[in-house]
């Protein structure tokens, strides 16, 4: 459910392409990547650094797009957002006590410290590769594909990633029960 309410912006973007145009879509995915931020403050009772982090780039990109009337500034922002997100993945290896992988799911994993770097190093190059495929659509396909691909293509390759290293990690996953009380049945 998590992943669905962070691929919203994406979803909409898409309807609102697919009935508009560009230009309505990118004011529609910073309007829906605001909400966001706001549920996050007033339900959830934090900051979502992921969605701050997203409506930041969404609104400089998508801005300028709607300013300038150029939508080559939106096709850059899946492609910036993913390269943040991997050099913060990359960083949490060299700073801090535990990788950004680890804080995510610490909880509900239970695996040594080599096993932790590696699982973030596939994340930081899981990152890479979306931010590098990202430039070879918009760069050498149509708007309406780069659209489509944003959507499936993207949301396709992170499902399957993550399926995948599920079925890596699977063996470490913590009982519910330790997970309901923090750990402490063992």
């Amino acid at each position: 459910m998590k992943i669905l309410i962070e691929f919203l912006p994406i979803v909409i973007f898409f309807v609102a392409f697919k009935a508009f145009d560009i230009y309505v879509a990118t004011t529609t995915a910073i309007f829906v990547s605001l909400l966001q931020v706001i549920y996050d403050r007033i339900w959830l009772k934090r900051w979502v650094n992921s969605h701050l982090l997203t409506f930041a780039v969404i609104g400089i990109f998508g801005g300028a797009t709607l300013l300038l009337q150029d939508e080559v500034y939106i096709k850059w922002k899946p492609t910036v957002l993913n390269g943040l997100f991997a050099l913060a993945f990359l960083a949490s290896q060299f700073i801090g006590n535990r990788t950004l992988v680890e804080r995510m799911l610490g909880k509900q994993l239970e695996l040594v410290p080599a096993q932790w770097a590696r699982l973030n190093i596939a994340w930081v190059g899981f990152f890479a590769f979306c931010a590098l495929l990202n430039i070879y659509v918009m760069r050498n396909f149509d708007t309406e594909t780069w659209v489509n691909f944003k959507l499936f293509g993207l949301f396709g390759l992170t499902f399957v990633f993550i399926a995948v290293q599920m079925l890596f990690v699977s063996r470490s996953l913590r009982p519910q029960a330790e997970i309901d009380d923090g750990g402490t049945s063992k």
